[in-house]
């Protein structure tokens, strides 16, 4: 079976008593980067001394899950494992950068972003679009922003099991980079989003009888402002589409139709502008080709790690 090419995402890096791989490293340095933020900013925050003990105990957590796995022997409990540690990691450092997209702007860059998109395409795309709801075409778009969230798993698995552990440390080596990076963008640029910035232009609802009704309860009652440019869905499906495309070209042909959905389900059901899309995708291209060059100098000391 061969192994990725690019990179060491099977060699250990001892810490005290612990054998992290490239992966836990990149989890752990996102989870420490967001609660030193939230420590030098967190003055204005409601408990955010409560969020860093939150955060060193989730840190912990995950530790015990890498010990976990190292000991236990059973393949399908090392993948479930990886793969529910993995998750955990990204679902729970995701909230944490909200609070602190403000930090260094003080304002949203929606105007800009709004006047840009004006005068590239003549219309706000996210506006424009209305013309062509229909209940049909919105259930479908709502079905691929949702499925989003089922291809991570689906896609670990099938490369674990038909590639081999290393494939799906690849993936999820490159999916830590690319939601770290995207959460920079966050702080650096922040932008609402259409759903809170020109609300009151969108005239045509979104009607749907399953995935749009799941959609829109979430948004309506779950969904934060900002975490807009660039798109992690976007991103992240373009990583995990290219992923599928190198190791697995049956789940790139079945994935490929609900990614590109993904691209306009993003600005067509009001979560992102074009301009969020559009980057998301180039950030997804060159963080994939990229993010194995970064790791470049340590595939001379790669070694294969047993499953």
């Amino acid at each position: 079976m061969d192994e990725p090419a690019s990179a060491p995402f099977g060699r250990r890096h001892f810490v005290p008593g612990l054998g992290l791989r490239a992966t836990d490293i990149a989890l752990l340095s996102s989870l420490l980067f967001f609660t030193v933020l939230t420590a030098l900013f967190g003055a204005g925050f409601q408990n955010a001394g409560l969020q860093i003990v939150k955060n060193t105990a989730v840190g912990l957590v995950y530790l015990a899950a890498v010990h976990l796995h190292r000991r236990t022997s059973k393949r399908a409990f090392k993948f479930w494992i990886r793969l529910l540690s993995f998750q955990m990691m990204f679902a729970y450092v995701f909230p944490l950068v909200l609070p602190l997209q403000l930090i260094l702007s003080k304002t949203w860059n929606d105007p800009a972003l709004l006047k840009l998109e004006r005068a590239l395409f003549g219309v706000q795309p996210t506006v424009w679009i209305q013309k062509f709801i229909s209940p049909g075409l919105t259930e479908w778009l709502m079905f691929a922003y949702v499925a989003y969230l089922a291809l991570y798993p689906i896609l670990c698995g099938i490369l674990y099991f038909k590639r081999g552990p290393l494939h799906m440390e690849d993936l999820v080596f490159k999916l830590a980079i690319a939601n770290f990076v995207c959460d920079l963008g966050f702080i650096l640029y922040p932008v609402a989003g259409p759903f809170f910035w020109i609300k009151d232009q969108f005239t045509v609802p979104l009607k749907g009888p399953i995935f749009t009704f799941v959609g829109e309860f979430v948004r309506t009652h779950f969904q934060a402002i900002g975490s807009s440019l660039p798109s992690p869905h976007c991103t992240v499906a373009t990583v995990m589409l290219l992923t599928a495309f190198r190791y697995h070209r049956p789940t790139f042909y079945f994935i490929s139709p609900i990614i590109l959905s993904i691209y306009v389900s993003a600005f067509y059901a009001r979560y992102h502008y074009v301009s969020d899309v559009l980057l998301g995708i180039v950030l997804g291209v060159v963080l994939f080709f990229f993010v194995p060059r970064l790791v470049e100098r340590e595939k001379a000391q790669e070694a294969a790690v047993p499953d």
